[in-house]
């Protein structure tokens, strides 16, 4: 299952699959694959219906998972909730920032705004207490900011925000890196080997 969910993830989000090869752990690198390939199920829903009403039944579908996922009775056959369950129980993960995920999701298919926090800083918070273990969340948060403020193009905010986000991850474990290393690319078009430098040296650095 893991390698089916890490060509998935390459295929809909490059750029954290990228970042996701830093993870020196496998077991860590396919339980991370695993939230990334929940996230690009999510994303693609609107792609496959033709009214907003039905992506929302979808997500609604989805939200109602997460209670057997969380439960630790998910949906038998299901690769992603299977594996989701098994990876929430190991890793201490909690639900809120799934709901959060899921309803801003639902938002977005009507028209509203980005949810920063539902979208970018609520998973990289989930993938670095994956990674790195509990209280981190508040060392991630302004380079999630920087994140998703780059993905819905107001980089001019999300470069201003950059050196708070780099004093607050002075305290990042390295195992837990990986988790905000994406933050450091800020073209989504410039070529995979120039990325590979930028998060080498993000790496190597502790920056973003």
């Amino acid at each position: 299952m893991s390698a089916d969910f890490d060509a998935q993830v390459r295929a809909a989000d490059p750029d954290r699959w990228l970042s996701s090869r830093f993870v020196n752990d496998p077991t860590k690198r396919a339980d991370l694959m695993v939230l990334y390939a929940l996230e690009a199920e999510l994303l693609t829903i609107p792609t496959r219906v033709t009214q907003p009403l039905l992506a929302e039944m979808r997500y609604a579908w989805w939200s109602e998972q997460l209670e057997g996922v969380f439960s630790g009775d998910p949906r038998r056959g299901h690769p992603i909730l299977e594996a989701l369950a098994d990876v929430a129980a190991r890793r201490g993960l909690t639900r809120a920032p799934f709901d959060a995920l899921i309803e801003a999701h639902i938002q977005r298919v009507h028209g509203a705004k980005h949810d920063l926090n539902a979208f970018y800083v609520g998973p990289m918070q989930a993938a670095a207490k994956l990674l790195g273990g509990a209280g981190l969340d508040l060392v991630v948060s302004e380079a999630a900011h920087v994140w998703g403020l780059g993905q819905v193009g107001r980089r001019d905010e999300a470069r201003a925000v950059r050196p708070t986000a780099n004093a607050a991850l002075k305290l990042l474990p390295p195992d837990a890196f990986p988790a905000v290393a994406h933050a450091a690319l800020t073209k989504r078009d410039e070529p995979e080997a120039f990325k590979r430098l930028r998060l080498i040296w993000a790496a190597l650095t502790g920056r973003i």
